[in-house]
C-alpha cells in the first residue's frame, strides 16, 4: 500500500497539544471555555492553517497537472509560455502545455506530429509525397481500391493511404502513390490535413469565472507554429483546412 499524506486541522493540533499537558486543577484542559483552552485553540488553528498550506504544496502544487498557485514558477523553469500561443490561455491549457513540454521526447514520425496536434486539441492526418521512381511505379492510373485489410500494403511493404493520409478503407480509392514527373523537391513537402478545430470548453477548476468564456474556438495558429518549429529542417508543410468539419457538442447526450 502506498504512503498517503494526511492533513491535520487546527482541532487535531489542539487535541494533541492538550493531551500533552499535565493533569491537575491548574490545567483545565477539559474546560472548553477556559482562557487556557481558548488560547491554545487560537494558536493551534494557525498551525492547522500552516499544515493545510503545506499539504496544498505536496498534493496540488507539486503536480504540474493540477498546479495553480505555482503555475507561473513551473512555466518559468520550463521556458513557458510558449511564443506560439499568442492568445490568452486558460489555466487548463497552460497546465497541458506544461505537461507536454515536460514529457515530450521528440521524434520525426507521422505519429509524433499527430499526437502533438491531439494534445493541443486538433485532429489531423498527414500526407507525404514522392516523385515517380522507375522500377517501382508504373505509367497510367496506379491507384487501387481498398480490399478491406487494415492497414493495406503495396508490394514494397508500404501502407496504402487515402488522400487524407489515413489507411484506405474497403472499396475506397487510394491516393496517388506518386505525383508524376515533378521536381525531386516534391519529396520535401508534406500536407497536414486539419479535420477538427480546437474547442476549449469551460471546466470547473480549469477555468476562471468572469474571465474565460463558455467556449473558445481556437484557430490553428498555434498548431502551425509548433509543427513548423519541430518539423525536419529540410521540409515544408502545407496546411489543408478543406476537410474542417463541425465537431459538434462534446457534451451532447451527457446526463
Amino acid at each position: 500500500m502506498s504512503d498517503r499524506h494526511i492533513r491535520r486541522s487546527g482541532s487535531d493540533y489542539t487535541d494533541a497539544f492538550l493531551s500533552l499537558l499535565p493533569q491537575g486543577q491548574a490545567w483545565p484542559k477539559h474546560a472548553p471555555g477556559s482562557a487556557m483552552v481558548q488560547g491554545i485553540t487560537g494558536l493551534c488553528d494557525y498551525w492547522g492553517f500552516v499544515d493545510g498550506r503545506a499539504a496544498d504544496l505536496l498534493e496540488i502544487e507539486s503536480d504540474p497537472r493540477s498546479t495553480v498557485e505555482l503555475l507561473p514558477d513551473w512555466e518559468r523553469n520550463w521556458g513557458l509560455p510558449d511564443p506560439c500561443y499568442t492568445a490568452p490561455q486558460t489555466i487548463g491549457q497552460r497546465q497541458l502545455a506544461l505537461v507536454m513540454r515536460m514529457t515530450m521526447q521528440g521524434a520525426q514520425s507521422r505519429e509524433f506530429f499527430i499526437n502533438v496536434a491531439a494534445q493541443i486539441g486538433y485532429t489531423i492526418t498527414i500526407t507525404e509525397y514522392r516523385v515517380f521512381v522507375v522500377g517501382i511505379d508504373r505509367c497510367g492510373d496506379s491507384r487501387v481500391y481498398g480490399d478491406g485489410s487494415n492497414p493495406m500494403y503495396n508490394e514494397w511493404g508500404q501502407p496504402i493511404l487515402d488522400p487524407s493520409g489515413e489507411p484506405v478503407a474497403n472499396g475506397e480509392l487510394s491516393a496517388w502513390p506518386q505525383y508524376g514527373l515533378g521536381p525531386p523537391a516534391n519529396r520535401f513537402y508534406w500536407t497536414v490535413h486539419v479535420h477538427q478545430a480546437s474547442l476549449v470548453w469551460f471546466r470547473v477548476t480549469k477555468g476562471q469565472c468572469g474571465v474565460d468564456p463558455h467556449l473558445r474556438i481556437g484557430k490553428a495558429d498555434d498548431l502551425d507554429c509548433l509543427l513548423n518549429r519541430w518539423k525536419p529542417a529540410h521540409t515544408e508543410i502545407i496546411f489543408d483546412y478543406s476537410g474542417l468539419g463541425d465537431p459538434g457538442d462534446p457534451m451532447a447526450g451527457t446526463p
